[in-house]
């Protein structure tokens, strides 16, 4: 395992806040045709995640810095980082400021400082990926967009393969909410709930798809898929990260082409395994990104597969 000593090279300087979009100077030779190569990228990334493991105690904040300037000036890294939209410099100090303010949070999928940098590079594919997409800047222009179906419409008409629950919009609401986990404290995921249960057609047919996989691969009476989270505006990425999530910006939930599906939940029920393997398969057939965020899993539709998953509504839908 290569971990740079605190000697190695001159000390780094202060973190700086997000930089422009600065774009690595061109490599030489052909460009893949079909971008970075993702494959490359999460082997890049689970080799880092193991040395920043390594440096996680408070004392390291220096040498950190040294080993995420030196890591991700690697081909198979910076590849991915350069297509985003802020660049690599800019995402290099986007998430050089986020480990200098991480602050353990039990809200927060990232349990620890190498779960907040997993989190953090994963999910620069999807932004990659959805990079010239407009994001929903507020809550209005989630609930407003006619790219956007509503759930609810879709779920009395039996339409839907998945589940979810609403969150609570009033007090009784709230009441009523905590009372049924007190009363069935194991009936359900332990989540607050959609705040807009709206999501861009393909995603609707994602779900489904990757539903009715997942129930033919279980025993009889194993609950349906469950969706914790779906398309979020940035106005309320903001929100959740005040309340000490992470919240990652920008973001695949903000184009609303990613959504996060429970995980624990289904451990009760022996089949956890079972839909971790549903959505590997479909990350390596390139359909999805996926993203381990421990109680649930963030799961992004890659472009290539919009079209085919667009059709499949449609038809599904009878539009």
């Amino acid at each position: 395992m290569r971990v740079p000593s605190r000697s190695s090279g001159p000390r780094p300087g202060p973190v700086t806040p997000t930089a422009p979009a600065h774009r690595l100077p061109a490599p030489s030779g052909p460009t893949p045709v079909n971008g970075p190569d993702l494959a490359a990228y999460r082997a890049a990334v689970a080799d880092l995640l193991v040395e920043v493991g390594a440096l996680a105690d408070a004392p390291s904040v220096a040498a950190r810095q040294v080993l995420i300037d030196d890591r991700l000036r690697e081909p198979a890294l910076a590849a991915v980082l350069d297509a985003t939209p802020q660049g690599f410099l800019g995402a290099r100090e986007t998430l050089l400021l986020e480990m200098a303010r991480y602050q353990p949070h039990t809200r927060s999928s990232a349990r620890d400082l190498t779960a907040l940098v997993r989190i953090y590079l994963l999910s620069r594919i999807d932004v990659m990926w959805w990079r010239d997409t407009p994001a929903f800047l507020t809550d209005a222009q989630v609930q407003g967009s006619h790219d956007l179906v509503d759930l609810e419409w879709l779920r009395r008409r039996d339409l839907l393969r998945f589940r979810y629950r609403e969150q609570p919009a009033t007090v009784l609401g709230r009441g009523y909410q905590a009372m049924r986990r007190r009363l069935r404290p194991n009936g359900s995921p332990r989540t607050a709930g959609l705040l807009a249960r709206r999501a861009r057609r393909e995603v609707v047919a994602l779900l489904n798809d990757v539903g009715r996989e997942f129930t033919a691969s279980t025993p009889a009476g194993t609950p349906p898929l469950w969706v914790t989270s779906l398309t979020r505006s940035a106005e309320h990425q903001h929100r959740l990260r005040r309340l000490g999530y992470a919240a990652m910006l920008p973001s695949g939930h903000c184009v609303g082409y990613a959504v996060d599906v429970e995980m624990d939940w289904f451990a009760r029920f022996g089949v956890r395994d079972t839909l971790a393997a549903v959505l590997l398969a479909r990350q390596e057939a390139g359909e999805i990104n996926v993203v381990d965020e421990g109680q649930a899993w963030h799961v992004c539709l890659a472009p290539s597969a919009r079209q085919r998953l667009r059709r499949a509504y449609e038809a599904e839908m009878g539009v």
